[in-house]
């Protein structure tokens, strides 16, 4: 499992596993809202709480739920930067030309991160306990009722599933690029600003050629396979289990209170 590359489907019997797809997406949906309206403490323990609980009951372990975050810490360093010195307020710390340095800035900051790293983790839940046939599935179900309105939801469905089923293996290949771009004498790991911005570049141009390469391959495959739209198909019925209306009224609990009480 340490091995998988973040957001890949891990197929093990747990908790999460079986919850209904839509069912699901239904609650990562209510649980996101309730992460965004967070803002009090009590309500970032509660969240945190949650997160923490539905990684134990989908069994992936802490390590691989949270792997990746390090790589990010230059993306959570520029929010916390940017909300401390462009918050206005009437009592700076210190102000230099258009910069002020605030203390509500950069508490700002620190809830941005915060609300950014929950989400990461709770997109990371869903992907690793429910299968892209699921997603796409239980995005289509989801969007059902758009169908009056003439709207391909077959379609759309489809594009979402093939994205989120790439995601996990473009972060591979990225991470690949940047061993070979490294060996080649790429500083990535170096304290100079400068050489890491012009190493940025050698490894975001193979990882777009890369990313429109399979886009392209995978379009001649389905127009060779006959593909022309997703018809309507029987879908098998889902029986709803007491574990749905738990993790749905759960959910909906969490949302109002943060809502209406938090």
């Amino acid at each position: 499992m340490r091995s998988l590359p973040l957001g890949c489907y891990v197929d093990i019997p747990s908790f999460m596993h079986r919850i209904d797809p839509l069912c699901k997406l239904i609650s990562f949906i209510l649980l996101l809202s309730s992460v965004i309206l967070s803002d009090s403490f009590i309500g970032y323990l509660i969240v945190s709480l949650s997160l923490i609980f539905f990684a134990m009951l989908s069994r992936l372990g802490f390590r691989q739920m949270f792997r990746g975050f390090a790589r990010l810490y230059l993306f959570f360093l520029f929010i916390l930067i940017m909300n401390a010195l462009f918050f206005s307020s009437e009592e700076p710390i210190f102000s230099f030309w258009v910069f002020s340095f605030t203390m509500e800035g950069l508490v700002q900051g620190l809830e941005v991160i915060l609300r950014v790293f929950f989400a990461i983790v709770l997109g990371n839940i869903l992907t690793c306990s429910t299968s892209p046939v699921e997603i796409t599935g239980a995005i289509e179900d989801l969007m059902r009722p758009l169908g009056i309105f003439r709207i391909p939801i077959g379609e759309i469905a489809m594009i979402l599933g093939i994205s989120i089923r790439f995601v996990p293996v473009l972060i591979e290949e990225a991470d690949m690029i940047k061993k070979a771009q490294t060996a080649r004498g790429a500083r990535f790991e170096s304290r100079k600003l400068s050489q890491r911005a012009g190493a940025v570049l050698p490894l975001v141009i193979p990882i777009f050629i890369s990313a429109f390469k399979r886009a392209d391959e995978l379009s001649l495959a389905m127009e060779a396979r006959g593909y022309q739209g997703r018809r309507e198909k029987k879908r098998m019925k889902r029986e709803f289990s007491v574990s749905d209306g738990v993790l749905l009224i759960y959910s909906l609990i969490l949302l109002f209170l943060e809502i209406y009480v938090l």
